[in-house]
């Protein structure tokens, strides 16, 4: 067997070591078995390509090894530096930082193809649109790195006539491609690329931060689109396989996300999706709010016999999730029914509560989904809202002039008792004032969401010691 068809062989391996990963990656008790099959595959396709690139290298083997090791250096020692120092808080805009670089990846591989190939129509269509996707993944993956980090208002852009600012730049690169097989001149590509870097912009500019969760999913399918572009022009069959494999996946968790939030998938690919929900923001205050204290918090949940947690982007602020899971457990071990109510745009990333919650070791079977656990508010003595502003407010099925209108929401205001926890009264990253917070069985739990738990897991110990 040659190198060459061992690493085609290879590759092969890897493609499927792939899919098993995202297989394993769609249930949490998977999870981990799916990322480990995900790294083999992308260490047997790392070192296939070495393989093939000194195979195929016009250079000296040394020379090339050298050139792949400096690369190698570099890549490895960034992504392991980001690795440790990155929040988990962070990852949202981290995780946006990097489809901006798979993006750019395939302009500058489009515009080496173009420059150093001799190229028929089809592999010119294959440059085009490499580039045109990239562009678009790479501008539109820094808009939403800028909004996640809070560099950028989260409010949407809305210029006039903005829908059809984006049709004429689809128009322009369309009757730019036609020039461009027609010539197979620089121009109109360079030309493209620059209206494709501004519809990137535009397209997610245009879409309001509370919606930036679905954003980033659609955009990590953007970037394997991208790849998938790129291997095309390569003629590299893996990078063709996983970018498709990571498009379509992509595209797949952007359309559950928008069912989830009621929103048009199709108007998230156009940019049109942010401002669907109205243009009341309700930011004023609306009534007067009850203010609780951890020990009376504590008191409620000793008397309960069903609770239920809804965590958000504040208890991953906080780094709360470590004694939320030691409460929990303390509660279960004395016949409390507890369970976790997640949203599924809870956060700002997909899954963003459920790694925190597994990271903490809270068990996988009492982490339900909205579907799964709404209906079961009701019938709840208690529930603790950690962090969570958006994915719990009424306005999205009472005011349809809300930004939120028409987002399936946790309904935590059918329980007994809503207890909220929050810095301030501020509103939400949708800019959303919550009218729960007001409602006559909710009451406010002010302050850091870590030390809030500490103390009513203080205050139930010093309760259980008492009655010991």
């Amino acid at each position: 067997m040659t190198l060459v068809s061992l690493a085609q062989a290879t590759y092969v391996v890897a493609a499927v070591l792939f899919i098993l990963s995202l297989a394993g990656l769609s249930q949490q008790e998977t999870a981990r078995r799916g990322n480990i099959l995900g790294m083999v595959g992308m260490v047997l396709a790392l070192a296939a390509t070495v393989v093939l690139a000194l195979d195929s290298s016009e250079r000296s083997a040394l020379t090339t090894a050298l050139l792949i090791a400096c690369v190698f250096a570099i890549g490895a020692g960034v992504g392991v530096w980001r690795a440790r120092t990155v929040e988990m808080t962070q990852m949202p805009e981290l995780i946006a930082m990097l489809h901006s670089f798979v993006g750019l990846a395939a302009v500058l591989v489009g515009f080496n193809s173009h420059l150093t190939e001799e190229a028929d129509a089809v592999h010119q269509v294959e440059v085009f649109l490499g580039v045109l996707i990239g562009a678009v993944t790479f501008t539109g993956s820094i808009v939403a790195y800028l909004k996640l980090s809070a560099k950028m208002k989260s409010k949407p852009l809305t210029l006039p006539g903005r829908n059809w600012l984006n049709l004429g730049a689809i128009v322009v690169s369309a009757v730019l491609l036609a020039v461009y097989i027609a010539t197979g001149s620089i121009v109109p590509l360079v030309i493209m690329t620059v209206i494709a870097l501004a519809l990137g912009f535009h397209l997610v500019a245009a879409i309001g931060g509370g919606d930036m969760p679905v954003v980033v999913s659609m955009l990590n399918s953007y970037s394997g689109w991208a790849a998938a572009a790129a291997g095309l022009m390569l003629s590299n069959d893996l990078l063709i396989v996983t970018g498709a494999l990571v498009g379509s996946s992509g595209a797949i968790l952007s359309y559950l996300m928008c069912k989830a939030m009621n929103r048009s998938f199709i108007s998230v690919i156009l940019g049109g999706f942010g401002a669907e929900g109205g243009t009341s923001s309700a930011a004023g205050e609306q009534g007067e709010h009850r203010e609780v204290k951890a020990p009376e918090v504590a008191a409620m949940l000793e008397a309960a016999g069903r609770v239920i947690i809804v965590p958000g982007y504040g208890m991953a602020v906080a780094k709360a999730q470590y004694p939320v899971a030691d409460m929990v457990a303390m509660l279960r071990h004395h016949g409390v029914e507890v369970r976790f109510g997640v949203h599924p745009v809870a956060g700002r990333l997909p899954g963003h509560m459920n790694v925190l919650l597994a990271e903490a070791k809270v068990p996988y079977d009492i982490v339900l989904e909205m579907d799964e656990i709404n209906d079961d508010f009701a019938e709840t003595d208690v529930v603790l809202v950690i962090g969570a502003n958006d994915v719990v407010n009424p306005s999205a099925m009472e005011d349809p002039g809300s930004p939120l209108a028409g987002m399936p929401v946790l309904e935590v205001w059918n329980a007994k008792q809503c207890i909220v926890f929050k810095r301030s009264m501020a509103t939400g990253y949708a800019g959303v004032q919550n009218p729960l917070f007001f409602r006559e069985n909710s009451a406010m739990l002010f302050g850091d969401a870590k030390a809030q738990v500490e103390e009513i897991l203080t205050a139930l110990r010093v309760s259980e010691g008492a009655s010991a």
